[in-house]
């Protein structure tokens, strides 16, 4: 076992990166790599910007803590910054985490203690969808559908049910039926009144897969059905957009692009982009108005809202608002897919590319005409990772264990066109690298 501090279970893929500076790394050896996935699809205004620096710190040398229920000037600033320019209208209440796994538990189990509060103690189920992620929480991990992650941890979870994924490319109507969407929203109702009615809170989903299924995109008549089915049955919709929120899809929300009105949503990794740890959910007035008379509300933790997190996320945000970062993610997103279609498009092993804004998942198989894919001891992903990391560009790995050889891009919003060309350039060099490699 090599003898190394970091990290914890030693890897033979090891990089040392010392600092960064808007989309690159910059590695002990003197390398550099251009981060083509904003590391785990999070950095959105790039690396440096030392505005932000000075706003977290700014924060803490005023108060370094303060217990999450308490007002301060950071939390303050922070939520009225979110529902004055972000949020859509119907999303008033405002809870903060300090991650995607932590946020998503809470508002599945906020969902749970709304109907409680109502009386309606039996609502305690949330459906996941077969292909998704949502944490490593054992809550978070039972309702999502990442087969690897789960693996191990059966005994630890709660049993809870899931629905299909509008994974239209291997749908099994027929590759890319064009009803597929209607019948897999309906499978959605088919869980629903199988378990009964009575006994879900929640359905919990992201409007456009994030890396478990790299940015599968739903039907256009997926999600009208699916709010039709939840509203018709009583149950609450979360929207997971950790990953989709803040731009990332080139518009402030990945649900907006689908007319979704969910009535908890989770987002994170964008509202601070890497700069300090923090994750919002967002919920509406009735979803709290049954918890306010009776004084409950969801547990905090211990740096919940964090003063310099929330200092941080503000600047952010100003920042994006500023130099209208949602725009350019639209933007730079279009001029990326065409670069991603023209050299990858009609690429042998590349199934599908598919997404909105600065987030893109390709699909690698080992047959396109088949969707035949590469033997799983070929470990497809991690060479086409290692192919590009050699090239000096990072790809982000995606896929569940039963989806996979999923490879994802999403730079940040500040990205230039000659990082762009790089990165479709190198993306196919490394696929066909690898591909190569599998046939040695």
């Amino acid at each position: 076992m090599p003898d190394s501090l970091w990290p914890f279970v030693p890897s033979p893929r090891f990089v040392d990166v010392t600092h960064a500076e808007g989309r690159t790394l910059f590695t002990r050896d003197g390398g550099t790599i251009l981060d083509a996935t904003g590391g785990a699809i999070v950095s959105n205004i790039g690396h440096g910007r030392r505005e932000v620096a000075e706003a977290c710190a700014a924060a803490m040398v005023s108060m370094s803590y303060a217990v999450p229920p308490f007002v301060t000037p950071e939390r303050t600033r922070l939520v009225e910054r979110l529902r004055r320019h972000w949020l859509p209208p119907h999303l008033t209440r405002v809870w903060l985490a300090s991650g995607g796994s932590e946020a998503a538990d809470a508002a599945c189990k906020l969902a749970i203690q709304h109907f409680h509060a109502k009386g309606e103690t039996s609502r305690t189920k949330i459906i996941g969808r077969e292909i998704s992620y949502h944490g490593t929480t054992a809550l978070t991990l039972a309702v999502g559908g990442h087969v690897a992650r789960k693996a191990g941890y059966e005994s630890v979870m709660p049993d809870m049910p899931h629905a299909p994924t509008p994974y239209a490319l291997r749908s099994p109507l027929g590759r890319n039926h064009p009803d597929f969407d209607i019948a897999v929203a309906k499978g959605l109702e088919e869980v629903i009144l199988r378990e009964g009615p009575e006994t879900i809170a929640a359905f919990i989903c992201e409007p456009i897969n994030g890396s478990s299924g790299g940015a599968i995109m739903p039907g256009p008549r997926y999600w009208p059905l699916v709010q039709e089915i939840c509203r018709r049955h009583g149950v609450l919709i979360i929207t997971d957009e950790v990953m989709t929120g803040f731009g990332r899809t080139g518009k402030r929300f990945a649900a907006e692009h689908f007319g979704v009105e969910a009535d908890i949503m989770v987002s994170g990794k964008g509202l601070a982009g890497g700069y300090a740890p923090i994750c919002g959910v967002f919920a509406t007035d009735a979803v709290v108005a049954p918890l306010a008379p009776k004084g409950i509300g969801p547990m905090f933790y211990t740096y919940s809202g964090h003063p310099g997190a929330c200092a941080a996320a503000d600047k952010v945000l100003e920042i994006m608002e500023r130099e209208d970062l949602v725009a350019r993610s639209a933007e730079k997103g279009e001029a990326l897919r065409a670069r991603l279609e023209a050299a990858l498009g009609q690429h042998a092993n590349v199934a599908e590319i598919r997404g909105r804004g600065l987030f893109f998942g390709l699909e690698i198989v080992k047959d396109r005409d088949t969707l035949e894919q590469f033997p799983l001891e070929t470990g497809m992903t991690q060479r086409v990772v290692g192919a590009g990391l050699a090239q000096g560009v990072f790809f982000y790995a995606g896929g569940t264990g039963a989806v996979r050889d999923i490879i994802c891009v999403g730079p940040a919003f500040t990205v230039e066109d000659g990082e762009l060309d790089r990165i479709a350039e190198t993306l196919k060099r490394a696929i066909d690298k690898a591909v190569e490699g599998a046939k040695a």
